[in-house]
């Protein structure tokens, strides 16, 4: 599994967009940002995507709530290799302690520092931002978010992505 978090921000990222010739697009900005974040993890054989519930913050909870919720939902792998980055929190006290209670069926692995290129989930990311986050409308959070977990189940196979990966390198 190769696993990443990602940032929804009610804030849009701005960017070019398609608009009728003549027409100015418009982008609201809510003004006070609010943002969750979302731990997920991309599956190497099948290019599925694994998204854990959101949280307030970019931290040890959150990647260990993801690692439960990746041990209960792979119940029938004996062991889960998680691949990701070398964010501190990943190497945490409380990381640490939840491995040593579930080390015989979670192995952590970590790719190399500033690296992002070398992990699989950030096309999917890419994607992510381009079609759901840049200039998205959205009025509030939670409808920001609920178009995003729909993103997410529509888009949660992302074997096309996986193949063009594996394809450029061979």
């Amino acid at each position: 599994m190769f696993q990443d978090e990602v940032d929804v921000h009610l804030n849009p990222k701005i960017g070019s967009c398609w608009m009728p010739r003549g027409e100015q697009a418009e982008v609201r900005t809510p003004g006070n940002n609010e943002r969750r974040h979302v731990a997920s993890s991309l599956h190497w054989r099948t290019g599925s995507l694994v998204v854990s519930p959101l949280g307030r913050c970019r931290n040890s909870r959150l990647f260990v709530n993801h690692l439960e919720h990746l041990r209960r939902r792979l119940s029938s792998y004996r062991v889960i290799h998680v691949i990701c980055d070398s964010a501190a929190f990943h190497r945490s006290r409380e990381v640490q302690s939840y491995l040593a209670r579930w080390n015989h069926r979670l192995k952590l692995h970590f790719l190399s520092k500033y690296a992002p290129e070398t992990n699989p989930i950030e096309p999917v990311w890419w994607h992510f931002h381009e079609t759901m986050i840049r200039n998205h409308r959205c009025r509030s959070l939670s409808e920001l978010l609920n178009r995003a977990y729909d993103w997410f189940q529509n888009h949660g196979n992302h074997y096309f992505e996986m193949t063009r990966i594996l394809q450029l390198a061979a």
